[in-house]
């Protein structure tokens, strides 16, 4: 993305849903609160599996489930929010093109070769509206094209797959959209309802996961000297964005505004950055030339911190090869230690958080940071959340395979 601090785009409108609550209002003020959370899984057998915890989203709206289509039911709940605070109508979302981030679909081939009743083989006479049932299912698009659908938007969606950076990726895309001029409008949803029994089996094999399981609340602590893994989440975010222009024209205000995005890529193994940071380092620097700003400018970093070992240190380096001196005084969060680490979502949920403390002036907590790690020398806020005057932050995004996208956001009333 190009163009500099000239090419602002306008976040006119977020939507949440993470297992602090199924809204803004909710999550803000438990995530600010210090409260986490991570608890026992309840919604399927865990007596066999190597992990038994995770940040679920249950239950929203009286109690009704999500366990039909969680990520699709996830990402319509927080689009609706966020389609609400920015005031867009039906005449305006024609025109608005839909942005997904959301896990490609696996499929569970016993599952998917049983009818419904669990028992009986698909045969022939296994009835149409459970094959197309299962067909839909299983097409990576389904989120956005059931979305756009419902919800009436114009343009063709498009859906983004880059790994635990997916949701950065997709607001990068949708304000590169804009800031050429090819939209007005874009709208940006991120979900993911990872956390199953394949989920949790292949994240352990990966050696990724925390495994402190007998108090759920202590499992993830980022930065921390004695940090063991991730805890996994689930969750959905909604962002909607405007040319400054559309925005003012609507008489919508703006919540911050997207300033700058970088993205590197290092290519150097499946699950772990390269040890010279370099790639970190690169989307960091992107994102403040693309705003067309120096890393003095930077007021708080919104970090990936996931809390597994080399990652968080990786990090905190490359936040020490940019900042200098200066990167052991900004404050720095990581969202993952409240609500688990919500994979394809991630980048959109901590961008909303991002914008969040910038609206409030305020900063969550990074929960379970009880032992600094001397190799990691951050301003990590912990134990409770703190006041600052936000003008700039940064919200970081790194995926598996080496995905990494930084976000630069600024208070709406920075000239």
């Amino acid at each position: 993305m190009t163009g500099g601090a000239t090419k602002k785009v306008a976040v006119t409108g977020v939507g949440l849903v993470t297992a602090l609550g199924a809204d803004v209002a909710s999550c803000w003020a438990a995530a600010v609160a210090g409260r986490s959370g991570v608890r026992v899984i309840e919604r399927f057998p865990t007596d066999q599996l190597p992990v038994r915890i995770a940040a679920c989203v249950e239950t929203f709206d009286g109690g009704i489930s999500l366990d039909q289509d969680r990520t699709l039911a996830m990402a319509r709940r927080a689009l609706r929010e966020a389609l609400a605070q920015s005031g867009q109508t039906g005449r305006d979302r024609s025109s608005a093109r839909l942005f997904v981030a959301a896990p490609q679909p696996e499929v569970d081939w016993r599952a998917r070769w049983l009818a419904q009743d669990g028992e009986r083989l698909i045969g022939a006479d296994t009835p149409d509206s459970v094959l197309e049932q299962l067909s839909a299912s299983a097409d990576g698009a389904y989120v956005a094209n059931v979305l756009t659908r419902d919800l009436g938007f114009g343009p063709p969606p498009l859906t983004v797959t880059t790994a635990c950076a997916s949701g950065a990726s997709a607001i990068q895309l949708a304000a590169d959209e804009i800031r050429s001029g090819r939209l007005e409008t874009a709208v940006v949803v991120a979900a993911d309802s990872t956390v199953s029994v394949e989920g949790l089996l292949r994240f352990a094999l990966l050696s990724a996961l925390s495994t402190r399981q007998g108090a759920p609340e202590r499992a993830s602590r980022p930065f921390s000297a004695d940090r063991d893994g991730f805890v996994m989440g689930e969750g959905a975010a909604a962002l909607v964005l405007e040319s400054p222009a559309r925005a003012a024209q609507r008489g919508a205000a703006a919540l911050a505004m997207l300033v700058g995005c970088g993205d590197a890529t290092d290519t150097y193994h499946r699950t772990r950055s390269h040890p010279s940071g370099d790639a970190i380092v690169a989307s960091m620097a992107g994102a403040l030339r693309d705003a067309g700003m120096s890393p003095d400018a930077v007021d708080h970093i919104n970090a990936h911190g996931t809390g597994t070992v080399e990652n968080d240190k990786m990090e905190a380096l490359a936040i020490g090869r940019l900042f200098g001196a200066r990167g052991a005084t900004i404050p720095v969060t990581a969202n993952k230690s409240l609500i688990g680490h919500t994979l394809s979502a991630a980048g959109a949920v901590e961008a909303v958080f991002s914008i969040l403390s910038l609206m409030h002036g305020r900063l969550p907590p990074t929960l379970n940071y009880d032992h600094p790690d001397p190799d990691i020398p951050l301003d990590v806020v912990a134990g409770a959340s703190r006041t600052a005057d936000l003008r700039l932050v940064l919200s970081n995004a790194f995926g598996f395979g080496g995905q990494n996208v930084t976000l630069a956001f600024q208070r709406s009333d920075v000239a």
